[in-house]
């Protein structure tokens, strides 16, 4: 059911986007949309017994997350801007690898904050190995702001039943 409703989702943005309807590159769409939705399935709703509720409302918080890392990634812009116009910028431009442990469990969950890392201007999440995240941070300001609120917010959205380690990293400060 639910690779059936990720399919034709998908294949209905590729003919919204496309915009070309002859036989060549729709059979394109349909195989790229299968393909798509083969490779991903298992990482989308790992949980099937979710219903349309519960969906509805990580929607719902996924807009407020998305809100808030868009703020997030306007201040990183900001830092890095500062960084490379002001003569003392160049001074607090020190790279450094961050390692910390993830509390979220589901691979999506661990994709969302990876994406979410590498969207902020300064950070790059280099890899993930299992539960440990290695990112590089072009300055302590950037390392600094690997202190946990993204994957809180991220877990808030997705593990409702992991609020308490969640609350734990964010009241102290950071790992």
């Amino acid at each position: 059911m639910y690779q059936a409703l990720i399919f034709f989702l998908l294949l209905l943005t590729w003919v919204i986007f496309s915009g070309l309807f002859d036989p060549f590159h729709l059979a394109l769409g349909v195989v790229s949309c299968l393909l798509v939705t083969w490779m991903s399935s298992r990482m989308l709703f790992t949980n099937r017994t979710d219903g349309m509720g519960v969906r509805a409302r990580q929607a719902f918080m996924l807009v407020g997350y998305l809100s808030w890392l868009l703020w997030q990634i306007v201040m990183a812009n900001v830092h890095i801007l500062k960084l490379a116009l002001s003569p003392a910028g160049l001074g607090e431009v020190r790279p450094r690898i961050v390692r910390f442990r993830t509390g979220l469990r589901t691979d999506f969950g661990k994709f969302l904050l990876a994406q979410s890392i590498t969207l902020t201007p300064g950070t790059v999440t280099i890899k993930i190995i299992g539960d440990e995240f290695v990112i590089h941070a072009i300055s302590r300001f950037s390392a600094d702001g690997l202190d946990g609120a993204m994957e809180a917010r991220i877990a808030a959205i997705f593990e409702p039943d992991s609020r308490e380690f969640m609350a734990a990293i964010t009241e102290g400060g950071g790992r």
